[in-house]
């Protein structure tokens, strides 16, 4: 399942995907169907408008909160003497290869020894979802207490693995802003997004994995396959930071605020299933059997030869410390929304750009800038600081609705100087197996993550992407990390990400290319994208390898109001 950005667009990646049954209409039945389509809705509206949800206060939900970081475990025991030979800093490694992320998440699931939390926008039961559901499940067993907050967007109650695992007296699992849940009703969920719709947009979009308020990973991987080079027919190109010390401290409390909010809902209240012993054994014995045919075909064991806290305290892990800020925002962006609202993330970032002497580079899969994101950009461009952006090409977005919000703002930012490039869906290098790295496999590819290089100094990653609907609506996270070498690793990882392999290079057609299209007849868009195809400069007058559908739906979308949910 890829991330969603929005309820029409999340339609539209639905049907393009074949999950929508799309059927022709006679036209004597037309008139029919659509008496029948706003019957429905207006019983919908009528029932939702007497239907009240309490706040997850009411259930029996005790309150949690994160393990004071002074307790001693071995995570603590091995930083202890790191931290005080830096002070004041964070120790950080960038994690940019779906088997890296993979590989580090499980061994933080096995060297946590007391608590181990969970935030994700997404959580798929599938291959590599269930070997760290597996790695959560033999944490509890040893005794560690497991939190998992998913978001409800694309979370199914009905996923058996994690109806049982909440039967673990070792872990609870919570759900953030369900609109549907409690019925598992398809209808019910229908009802709610045309009845509150400005509350169903508004989605937990942070993503943490936290053991013992020692260590954490964020970044822009949710929980599935495609997120770890692992599905056979759709790779992210994401990018996580693994982060130890002080700041994991902050990341924990911003989990703790999201766990005791009035918004996250006890799974037990939610699913009607309910599970005995034998049930939640033959889940471990099923999670057991994956992990033994799995493991070593996703590659994601080598991380845990040895336990992670013997690889700290002997240097092993390719630390590096560095100031390091959180900022998060608060459920209460969703709680309680309010157009005066600003987003920590977001703000910051535009305060470090103050300061920015030579060049901002963006990496943003979902990139809206609108007026003001174009004029801020043509402001460092007046200040002779380059300013170059990848993000996806239609043709490799999972979210054709987005394409619409961004296409418009090209040619004005080109206009101003901005470098601009599209990532290709099919990627030229690498083998295509699970262990391919950020850019390089032959699966269909797609950009996912979000992160900004200041001056190769400071690097910006987290949830956050440069739109709209991650300053306003949905919750974001970001680790600010204050390094020269992380910032030029970053700054590496962007400039091969732009290379001709892998991306098309927009730019505004020549007067010469415009002319000779206006008299072929051939359609004109005012940009063309240049790359290299067997040794030899290629230039398009259109989006690349798009395709009909894509175009058109773009199209579709740019006549439609839903600029503000892109």
């Amino acid at each position: 399942m890829s991330e969603s950005r929005g309820m029409v667009q999340a339609a539209s990646r639905d049907a393009e995907h074949g999950d929508i049954e799309t059927r022709v209409t006679p036209k004597h039945g037309f008139r029919a169907a659509a008496r029948n389509v706003v019957t429905s809705l207006l019983l919908a509206t009528l029932v939702a408008a007497c239907a009240t949800r309490p706040p997850a206060t009411a259930f029996d939900r005790p309150p949690s909160h994160a393990l004071p970081a002074s307790d001693a475990t071995p995570l603590e025991i091995a930083l202890a003497p790191l931290e005080r030979q830096h002070p004041d800093q964070s120790a950080v490694r960038l994690l940019p290869t779906g088997t890296d992320a993979l590989q580090a998440r499980i061994a933080l699931a096995r060297a946590a020894t007391k608590t181990l939390d969970m935030q994700y926008y997404i959580a798929n039961e599938d291959n590599t979802g269930k070997l760290l559901l597996g790695a959560a499940l033999h944490a509890a067993d040893r005794g560690v207490r497991v939190r998992m907050l998913v978001d409800d967007l694309n979370f199914k109650d009905i996923d058996q693995i994690m109806a049982a695992l909440n039967s673990h007296d070792k872990i609870e699992i919570r759900v953030f802003n369900p609109f549907g849940s409690a019925q598992r009703s398809f209808s019910e969920r229908t009802q709610n997004f045309f009845t509150k719709l400005n509350h169903f947009t508004r989605r937990m979009h942070n993503k943490a994995m936290i053991a013992d308020n020692q260590i954490a990973i964020v970044g822009g991987r949710n929980l599935g396959d495609e997120y770890f080079s692992a599905s056979p027919t759709l790779q992210f190109r994401d990018l996580d930071v693994f982060a130890a010390g002080p700041v994991t401290q902050k990341i924990s409390a911003s989990f703790d605020d999201y766990w005791n909010s009035s918004l996250a809902y006890p799974l037990r209240a939610l699913n009607k299933q309910k599970f005995d012993p034998s049930e939640l054994d033959k889940t471990r014995d099923d999670l057991r059997a994956h992990w033994r045919q799995q493991a070593d075909p996703l590659n994601a064991k080598p991380l845990n030869a040895t336990p992670l806290a013997q690889q700290i305290s002997r240097g092993e892990m390719g630390l590096v410390w560095a100031p390091t800020e959180f900022w998060a925002d608060s459920p209460g962006k969703i709680e309680h929304p309010s157009d005066d609202y600003k987003s920590p993330p977001m703000t910051r970032l535009v305060e470090l750009l103050k300061d920015a002497q030579s060049e901002f580079l963006i990496l943003s899969p979902y990139f809206v800038p609108h007026d003001a994101g174009v004029k801020a950009l043509a402001a460092l461009t007046k200040r002779h600081v380059r300013v170059a952006v990848l993000t996806n090409s239609l043709a490799a977005t999972d979210a054709v609705a987005v394409q619409a919000g961004y296409a418009p703002y090209r040619i004005p930012m080109l206009r101003s100087g901005v470098e601009l490039y599209e990532f290709k869906p099919i990627q030229g290098e690498g083998e295509g197996s699970p262990r391919a790295g950020l850019f390089g496999s032959q699966s269909r590819a797609s950009l996912h993550a979000k992160a900004y290089v200041i001056d190769r100094s400071i690097l910006v990653i987290g949830s956050m992407n440069l739109d709209p609907r991650s300053a306003k609506l949905n919750t974001e996270l970001a680790l600010v990390i204050h390094s020269k070498p992380i910032a030029q690793e970053a700054a590496q990882l962007f400039e091969h990400g732009i290379s001709p392999k892998v991306s098309w290079q927009v730019q505004l057609a020549s007067a010469a290319v415009t002319e000779e299209l206006r008299r072929t007849g051939a359609p004109q868009s005012g940009l063309v994208w240049t790359t290299e195809e067997n040794d030899s400069l290629v230039t398009y007058n259109f989006d690349p390898e798009a395709g009909f559908y894509r175009n058109a739906m773009t199209g579709l979308f740019m006549l439609l109001p839903v600029d503000k949910q892109l």
